[in-house]
């Protein structure tokens, strides 16, 4: 395990939490989302150019990847919760920000609601139970980011969850 990883993600790594991003399109299929998984329903009408400089905290769209069944996939939205080297990221480490509010029946999932900040266009849940590596060259943008606070509340709840699970 790299030296450089912080202890969350040394956690993470060591209950078999980190996955592939391809794994959270997989389990939350884009069609189910009201962007329907293309990034330009997001921008719409703006043509602004988004900043692709990640940061812990962002909320990025990550872009498309090949299923394993050979269907290309679409965008989906992610809170960046970790970096594995924070002076020049190599990997960003993320949880899956879903707008099926059904799925707060979980206790790993977590509401956040939209705001100002965040530039969500509906309430959604942030998946704490799993976190997905994703390269820089996998972002399309940011569109918004979360605080300190927030980025706290998701690593309890992953750990939480990792404890209620190993209990």
């Amino acid at each position: 395990m790299k030296e450089e990883l912080s202890d969350f993600l040394k956690t993470a790594y060591k209950y078999g939490k980190v996955k592939d991003v391809k794994e959270a399109f997989e389990e939350y299929p884009v069609e189910e989302e009201w962007h329907k998984g293309n990034a330009k329903n997001w921008i719409k009408e703006q043509e602004e150019k988004y900043n692709t400089e990640c940061k812990i905290g962002d909320i990025v769209f990550v872009k498309e990847y090949v299923y394993t069944d050979g269907k290309i996939g679409k965008d989906h939205l992610f809170v960046i919760i970790d970096q594995d080297n924070i002076a020049v990221p190599i990997e960003n480490f993320g949880m899956l920000i879903s707008s099926n509010l059904e799925k707060l029946k979980f206790k790993s999932n977590k509401l956040l609601r939209k705001d100002n900040i965040n530039n969500l266009h509906k309430d959604s849940i942030v998946k704490t139970d799993v976190v997905y590596k994703i390269s820089n060259e996998q972002i399309l943008f940011k569109i918004g980011k979360v605080d300190n606070e927030k980025i706290e509340e998701y690593k309890k709840s992953f750990y939480n969850n990792l404890k209620s699970n190993n209990d």
